[in-house]
């Protein structure tokens, strides 16, 4: 793989022009088994053509680079925003793709000081493409320096201490920035406004899972029937990454198997193994709404209490199963804490009581309010 200029700095991974088949972050490929991480990257559509759904991002997106290529320019700096898993990695290495230009990946947590933004910066190539994932969790120091980076394309060295200290002004060859968040929020107003163009990514139906399964089992040699991609489609949570790391899961048990064609019982089957119910919760989820219906009668009860319930960390909870439990009409939040919606009765085949959420709704004082 070609190492553009500056590949040895820490907290960042650079992909030459040529290089196709990009590697995932370096957080990710430290954890990744080596044919999962070649299996992650041949399954990412390398084209705008090639990735599914986000139709209205991407024509925009499309419209976007067709005209820098046309001015002969760089490409405006792009910010993509949307929860884990939707195609802002992915996108950013398109962008790179499209204008036939160099990638560098680096990461917000990985730039904690002004000094780890400059080295980077001061290595890009005249057009390269600088990704930044999670860049809402950049420090304050390296965000304000990106800002004259991003609008000048220039960045102040400061050398030396106290009175003595002199500001150097480097020159940086236009480059486009794409930075991604899960948190668009954090993302103070002056960093926000200096991108070009925004897109933010909306979870998938069925039926475009439905087509990211097809593309990858064809990458895959895989066969399934219909309703073995609906099956699938229907238990990923709206997330591309989560269908085909389950792709991946029911053919290891197929395989196992001795199966061919994938079917519904099939799929049903493999998922059913892996703790992956018909509606998409996991292990996590469960645990959440059964510890809501079975010990504290559907609620209200706050989130700590909760966690040490399933005997997990707040934030695990807040972050990992609630987002998606409340986007499924199954966990409320109230003042008082969380509730269990009539949804998740419903779906652990349990009766509800007749004032199981009234009675999160009744008045409050703000002693109990549940952060």
């Amino acid at each position: 793989m070609e190492q553009a200029q500056g590949a040895g700095l820490p907290g960042q991974i650079s992909l030459g022009a040529a290089a196709r088949t990009p590697a995932p972050p370096s957080g990710l490929a430290a954890a990744a088994e080596p044919e999962e991480r070649e299996l992650e990257a041949a399954l990412r559509p390398k084209t705008l053509d090639d990735f599914v759904g986000q139709e209205r991002v991407r024509k925009q997106l499309a419209l976007v680079l067709a005209a820098s290529r046309i001015r002969g320019r760089s490409a405006d700096h792009v910010l993509m925003s949307g929860p884990p898993g939707l195609g802002k990695t992915t996108l950013a290495m398109i962008i790179a793709s499209e204008m036939n230009a160099p990638l560098r990946i680096s990461s917000g947590p990985a730039i904690q000081h002004a000094g780890d933004l400059a080295a980077i910066l001061s290595s890009l190539t005249e057009g390269e493409v600088l990704f930044l994932d999670e860049i809402h969790r950049m420090s304050r120091p390296a965000e304000e320096m990106l800002y004259m980076a991003m609008e000048d394309f220039r960045v102040d060295i400061i050398v030396g201490k106290g009175a003595g200290a002199t500001a150097i002004p480097l020159e940086l060859p236009p480059f486009t920035l794409v930075g991604a968040t899960t948190r668009a929020g954090l993302l103070p107003g002056p960093l926000r406004d200096r991108f070009g163009f925004t897109g933010h990514l909306e979870f998938y139906s069925v039926a475009e899972l439905e087509l990211v399964l097809r593309r990858s089992a064809g990458m895959l040699d895989l066969k399934l029937t219909s309703a073995g991609f609906a099956e699938i489609a229907g238990r990923s949570r709206g997330t591309p990454r989560i269908a085909n790391r389950l792709l991946r899961r029911v053919r290891d048990w197929a395989l196992v198997h001795g199966i061919e064609t994938i079917d519904t019982s099939t799929a049903s089957a493999a998922l059913d193994m892996y703790e992956v119910d018909a509606r998409g919760l996991d292990r996590l989820d469960r645990s959440v709404l059964e510890a809501l219906v079975n010990k504290f009668n559907g609620g209200p009860v706050g989130l700590s209490t909760l966690a040490i319930a399933v005997g997990e960390e707040p934030e695990t909870v807040e972050t990992v199963a609630e987002p998606f439990l409340v986007r499924e009409g199954l966990l409320g939040r109230t003042p008082r804490g969380r509730i269990a919606m009539p949804a998740a009765w419903d779906h652990l085949g349990l009766r509800m009581p007749g004032n199981a959420v009234a009675a999160a709704m009744l008045p409050f004082d703000e002693d109990d309010i549940d952060d």
